[in-house]
């Protein structure tokens, strides 16, 4: 892992790292502090024992890739506005004809304080067990983070295939339901064959070299296999190091009408961080910096790509983006990481909230994106590496070839949730191991604790169900 571990990220007032490249030292002192949930970790060994299973702990006889065996539900909080509900009911009658079984289909409820298991029981469930009859696979969370947490959507995540909604008003559910239904029902797609890679690698900064050469340069040459995009027979584009403008991603998202736009965009940035109530943070936060940004202790709108810079032009119409970006999906209220052992998390913002740009995407009036995925809380750069081994991108691979195959965005992801459940499990033992005056090396232990910390972070936005046409 090098000397240093490097969290992407860039504080918006300061042009400077969101938090400074730490030793091993500083991580191995953080994560001593870290207290084991006894009920967590239990939960969290009992599903990784079922998700090791070929069947996801599905019933063996069902197919997680089909909705009709899976199922589809919908969960709203019991406070719901009515007219949101009202406009989010033409995706549920859709799918409940995709999946042609009234059981399969549900319409759900989360109450304030749920947690995981006591919400599943509500409705007979377990852990470590999904039988679609009773709580379908994929599951669409409606609402604001606030009312249902970011936590409760991870942790369902790991046994569920879970998307998140959440818009300020009506009008735009009611946007993204129609470009969901109609791209699902169109004759001709209006997409082309191709997956295009947006990363900003910039010289005097570690952690994109990283990103690049050790994430995204795998992904697009492949290693003793060819690459995932071809095994797919989708075709690659590449936007990368110094090509990686602002200006470049805003037009390749708005080519000439005589061009398709891509299918699938994947993205490796720094975001940006703007500190706790700051005017900005909620339109800006985890927009993507791109290589126009000059270097540390500058910075400037015209550097990154934010909600308000997706021009009106922009055809993302059924496309699926996938953004390696620290707040690029949302924001919790208190950083839950880097804190000093027995100490209150510090406060990252006034209240949780989903990030600008995937909104913006997922209903742009063009035709929305089928889903946009991101990181809540931070993402960390030497995440994709491990000590001795080097670049370990086949999760990432596996999300990439699944979408490309046409698979449901919610069941592309589930070697995240898989990789979350595991580590967790390992990290646990390893502090267990610690408690009881055993020796763990640093190394080790810092580089488990820092890719749990990353596989939790991944959010869908969109419909679980929905996956692309060819």
């Amino acid at each position: 892992m090098g000397e240093k571990l490097y969290v992407n990220g860039i504080n918006a007032v300061t042009g400077n790292y969101l938090v400074e490249p730490m030793a091993v030292s500083d991580a191995v002192r953080l994560i001593r502090g870290e207290k084991p949930d006894p009920a967590r970790t239990s939960f969290l060994k009992r599903a990784w024992q079922k998700l090791t299973l070929p069947h996801l702990a599905l019933p063996m006889d069902l197919n997680p890739a089909d909705v009709r065996d899976a199922g589809w539900g919908i969960v709203f909080h019991s406070d719901e506005e009515a007219a949101v509900k009202e406009v989010l009911a033409p995706l549920v009658e859709h799918r409940r004809a995709q999946v042609g079984n009234d059981a399969k289909t549900k319409v759900l409820e989360y109450k304030s304080g749920d947690k995981r298991e006591t919400w599943l029981a509500r409705y007979g469930m377990s852990l470590g067990n999904v039988r679609p009859e009773k709580v379908p696979y994929y599951l669409l969370v409606i609402g604001s983070p606030e009312k249902i947490p970011f936590s409760f959507r991870h942790q369902l995540g790991v046994e569920y295939g879970v998307g998140s909604l959440h818009f300020e008003s009506a009008d735009e559910y009611s946007r993204y339901v129609r470009s969901v239904i109609d791209y699902e029902q169109l004759e001709t797609l209006p997409t082309a064959k191709e997956a295009l890679f947006f990363a900003s690698r910039h010289p005097f900064d570690q952690a994109t070299q990283m990103s690049v050469d050790r994430l995204v340069k795998p992904l697009i040459e492949g290693g003793d296999d060819p690459p995932v995009v071809q095994r797919r027979g989708f075709q690659t584009r590449k936007i990368i190091a110094a090509d990686a403008t602002k200006a470049a991603l805003i037009s390749a998202l708005s080519p000439p009408e005589e061009e398709k736009p891509p299918s699938f965009l994947f993205t490796a940035t720094h975001g940006m961080g703007f500190p706790d109530r700051h005017p900005d943070q909620k339109k800006n936060q985890g927009a993507l910096l791109c290589q126009d940004w000059p270097g540390f202790g500058d910075r400037s709108p015209a550097h990154y790509f934010a909600a308000m810079d997706l021009p009106a032009t922009a055809r993302v119409y059924g496309m699926i983006t996938f953004h390696f970006a620290c707040y690029a999906a949302g924001t919790p209220s208190h950083d839950r990481f880097i804190h000093e052992p027995n100490s209150p998390p510090p406060a990252i913002a006034p209240q949780s909230f989903i990030a600008a740009l995937p909104q913006a995407l997922l209903t742009h009036p063009g035709g929305g994106t089928l889903a946009c995925i991101g990181h809540v809380e931070r993402a960390w750069g030497c995440s994709f590496t491990a000590p001795k081994v080097g670049s370990q991108t086949l999760p990432f691979e596996n999300a990439i070839g699944r979408i490309l195959k046409g698979e449901p965005v919610g069941l592309a992801m589930k070697d995240f949730y898989e990789r979350y459940a595991s580590l967790s499990v390992s990290l646990s033992s390893m502090l267990e191991d610690l408690s009881f005056g055993k020796s763990v090396p640093d190394a080790e232990l810092a580089s488990t604790w820092i890719a749990r910390n990353d596989a939790e972070g991944y959010l869908i936005l969109g419909d679980p169900a929905a996956r692309l046409r060819f």
